[in-house]
């Protein structure tokens, strides 16, 4: 166990306030970093008048090391921390409160962290933020062909994992073919990013029932190894929790950070609605699944939908058909 630090991130800007979405439409969005108030992990990630929205808390930590690059801590930061560390408020008004690291965000290099409703509105950008991280270089003895990233041993304890016959029974709130894929593909940061979920085919979102996910969704990308960095391949699982919302802009969507991942299919994905980081550690209840449009999502036309869907293949893991709590 490492003890990190961190610092509550300011909201990020760009040169330009407006940001062109899949549809062409130029818009000006809430966008990351800062506290999130009325969005935490168990509520809809799609649909919001946002763009790559962090429920909760976003961490940076803004320190320089002598030794090492100058975003050196940062780097750490984002290495070390595993969903489901504890974190704990170290100054400011809410000095003394605890909260759950839920994600990371890649590109922006966030830590996201959900603290209780009461707690954020009595926080400050800038209050420093310690994290005991565990769970960097864990490792299933039982399932060693299974990958553990960015995953702490509190949350694999509260899981609900089950092994059965040599293979890794996992609750997930979704499954997600690896196809639709974006954003986070070919960058080697599998172990302290994450990669999204692309929305913008209204045939396969209702399909897969990718317009109900919510922040702290546990879900399976089925078709995907992301063991060495990320990679389309057949038989390979992956699975991850939503960490960002949804967006406009193309090969963007829900942020999804591994926690598990096999090249052998050794992964059982088992669906269960209630698979969402806010029900495994008891925080609040979940949001009902209910459908959202995307801002920039479109809807098919009744003409298109069905043929289209019947082309689509079924996705499931391999030899074994899916189960269902």
């Amino acid at each position: 166990m490492t003890t990190l630090a961190a610092q509550v991130a300011h909201p990020v800007g760009r040169a330009s306030a407006y940001r062109v979405g899949n549809d062409g439409i130029a818009r000006v969005l809430p966008w990351s970093g800062g506290i999130t108030l009325n969005h935490r992990i168990g509520d809809r990630c799609v649909g919001l008048a946002g763009d790559h929205i962090e429920p909760g808390v976003s961490l940076h930590n803004n320190s320089r090391e002598v030794t090492g690059g100058p975003n050196g801590p940062n780097l750490a930061l984002m290495t070390y921390a595993c969903v489901g560390n504890v974190a704990r408020v170290v100054s400011g008004p809410a000095a003394g409160s605890r909260g759950i690291v839920t994600g990371k965000h890649g590109g922006v290099e966030h830590v996201i962290v959900d603290f209780p409703a009461r707690v954020m509105r009595q926080m400050r950008i800038g209050d420093q933020i310690q994290i005991w991280s565990i769970g960097l270089g864990l490792r299933l003895l039982d399932h060693r062909d299974v990958t553990v990233l960015n995953c702490s041993p509190a949350l694999l304890q509260r899981w609900g994992l089950r092994s059965e016959q040599g293979r890794l029974h996992v609750p997930v709130s979704h499954l997600v073919p690896a196809a639709i894929m974006g954003s986070g593909l070919g960058r080697p940061d599998a172990a302290r990013g994450d990669y999204d979920i692309q929305l913008f085919d209204p045939v396969v979102r209702r399909r897969f029932r990718l317009d109900t996910l919510r922040f702290g969704d546990l879900v399976a990308i089925v078709h995907a190894d992301t063991q060495f960095g990320r990679a389309y391949r057949r038989g390979a699982v992956t699975i991850g929790v939503v960490v960002h919302s949804d967006s406009t802009i193309s090969g963007h969507g829900p942020g999804v950070v591994t926690l598990l991942t096999t090249r052998e299919g050794t992964i059982r994905p088992r669906i269960d609605p209630n698979a969402n980081l806010a029900r495994v550690f008891g925080i609040r209840p979940a949001a009902a699944p209910r459908r959202y449009e995307p801002l920039a999502g479109g809807a098919p036309s009744r003409r298109s939908a069905n043929p289209t869907a019947r082309a689509i293949p079924p996705i499931r893991p391999p030899t074994r058909p899916l189960g269902r709590t």
